[in-house]
C-alpha cells in the first residue's frame, strides 16, 4: 500500500463497478482528511459484461481486463491507493488478508460482489488464457450446452448460435421461467427469440453438476445429466450458475450481518444492520438492499454511502437512503441485438420492451466496440493514452 501518511483509511472491499464508482466518488470528497484504499482479489478491472461473449468468440478476451495502473486519474494525487489481495478476515479496526497483512480502516465498504468459493487472488494472464482454452473447444465443438438461464447463460447461447450457426446449442435452466427475477413477459421475449435463432431450450430441470461445478474443456465428449436422469450430449458445457454473494470476510466480525443466503443485510443508509459498526457499509450486489443487482442500482448505492460517510466525517449523522427503483435490464440477445427491459413500476402497470438493433455499426471505430461489448470505452475510462491491451 503506497499511502504512508497518517491520514486514517477508508478501505473499500471489491473493485468492480461499484467498487469503483464509490472510489470516484468519495476520493474527491474527504482527500484532505481520508486516504482511500482499494482492496481488490483481481489484479485487473475485470469487465464482467464482455465475459459470455468472450467466452465463446476469441480474438478480444484480453481487452475484457483493464489494469488499475491508472484508474484513479482523476481523483486527487495520492488520494488512491490499489492493494492485489484478498480479504480473508475483517476486524473491528483493519482488514486480515489471506497473506496475513493488515490493512488498518476507519471507514469500511464492503463491495465484494458474488461469485464463486473459495476467495482466490488472480492475475490476468491466467485468466485470459482461461478464455482462450473455453474459445477454442466451443470453436471446435458441435454440441455446445449452457447452464443456467440468467442474462449470461442467454447471452452466452445467443453469441454462440449466431457466431456458429451449424452447431447445436441448448440452454438448460432450473425454473420454468428464463430471467427469472423480471417480469414474465421478458421471458417470452427471450424465448422467442432463443427459438428464431434455432437454440434448444431445456426449462425446469436441474443439472447433477461437477464437484467443481465447473465441466471439462479438455478430452473427449461428456453428457451433461438432469436430474430426472435424461442425458444431453456436450462436447463444451459452460455453467452460468454457481455464484454466490462475497460477504465471508464479514463473517469474523459480525455473523449476524449475514443473512440464510449469505447477502450482508443492511439498513436504508446502507450501513451493516449491526449496530456496534456503523462505519460499516456494503454496497452492490453483495448487499441486501432490495434493489436490482446491476451496475446502475450500485453505482446509485455507491452514492448514497459516499454521502454518508462524508457527512460522518464532518461530524454528522447519515441520513441519506437508498430506495431501489424497478428492475431493469439492458443485455445482447446475439451479435447485433439488444433489449431494453423495465419491469413496471406497480404490481398493475406494465413492463417495457425496446428492441435494438446494431447492425448498421459493422465494419466501424463504433461496431468494434459494440462486437466487443464496450471493452475499449472501459479502457479510455480507466487507462486512458494506454494502446496496449496485453498488460
Amino acid at each position: 500500500m503506497s499511502a504512508t501518511n497518517l491520514k486514517p483509511n477508508i478501505v473499500v472491499i471489491g473493485g468492480s463497478y461499484v467498487g469503483l464508482k464509490f472510489v470516484d466518488t468519495i476520493a474527491p470528497l474527504v482527500h484532505e482528511t481520508h486516504n482511500t484504499v482499494l482492496l481488490e482479489k483481481n489484479s485487473h478491472f475485470e469487465h464482467l459484461f464482455a465475459f459470455p461473449r468472450a467466452s465463446v468468440i476469441s480474438g478480444f478476451a484480453h481487452k475484457a481486463f483493464i489494469p488499475y495502473t491508472n484508474s484513479f486519474h482523476a481523483s486527487p494525487p495520492g488520494s488512491v491507493s490499489f492493494v492485489h489481495g484478498a480479504a480473508n478476515q475483517i476486524l473491528p479496526d483493519q482488514v486480515v488478508l489471506q497473506t496475513g497483512e493488515k490493512i488498518p480502516y476507519e471507514y469500511l465498504v464492503l463491495a465484494t460482489g458474488t461469485g464463486l468459493q473459495p476467495l482466490r487472488s488472480r492475475v490476468k494472464a491466467d485468466e485470459v488464457a482461461a478464455f482462450e482454452v473455453l474459445e477454442e473447444r466451443v470453436k471446435n465443438s458441435q454440441n455446445v450446452v449452457v447452464i443456467g438461464g440468467g442474462a449470461s447463460g442467454v447471452q452466452m447461447v445467443c453469441d454462440a448460435k449466431e457466431h456458429y450457426p451449424s452447431k447445436n446449442v441448448t440452454l438448460i435452466h432450473s425454473r420454468d421461467q428464463l430471467m427469472n427475477r423480471f417480469h414474465p413477459e421478458l421471458h417470452k421475449v427471450v424465448m422467442n427469440r432463443l427459438e428464431e435463432l434455432g437454440i434448444n431450450v431445456v426449462l425446469g430441470q436441474r443439472v447433477k453438476l461437477p464437484p467443481s461445478v465447473q465441466y471439462p474443456v479438455s478430452g473427449p465428449s461428456y453428457n451433461v445429466e438432469l436430474a430426472n436422469g435424461r442425458l444431453i450430449p456436450a462436447d463444451v458445457a459452460i455453467s452460468c450458475i454457481g455464484a454466490v454473494p462475497l460477504s465471508q470476510p464479514l463473517a469474523s466480525l459480525s455473523p449476524e450481518s449475514i443473512d440464510a443466503s449469505k447477502f450482508i443485510r443492511v439498513r436504508p443508509t446502507l450501513q451493516i444492520t449491526d449496530e456496534r459498526y456503523p462505519k460499516i457499509f456494503s454496497v452492490g450486489d453483495v448487499a441486501a438492499t432490495g434493489g436490482n443487482k446491476n451496475a446502475r442500482s450500485g453505482a446509485a448505492q455507491a452514492a448514497v454511502a459516499a454521502a454518508n460517510i462524508q457527512r460522518m466525517i464532518a461530524g454528522g449523522v447519515p441520513t441519506e437512503e437508498y430506495a431501489p427503483s424497478p428492475f431493469g435490464i439492458h443485455m445482447s440477445v446475439g451479435l447485433w441485438r439488444w433489449l431494453l427491459f423495465m419491469n413496471p413500476a406497480t404490481p398493475d402497470a406494465e413492463p417495457t420492451c425496446k428492441h435494438q438493433n446494431t447492425e448498421e455499426f459493422k465494419g466501424t471505430e463504433e461496431g468494434v466496440t459494440k462486437w466487443e461489448m464496450g471493452c475499449a470505452r472501459l479502457w479510455d475510462a480507466r487507462a486512458p493514452g494506454v494502446n496496449d491491451f496485453r498488460l
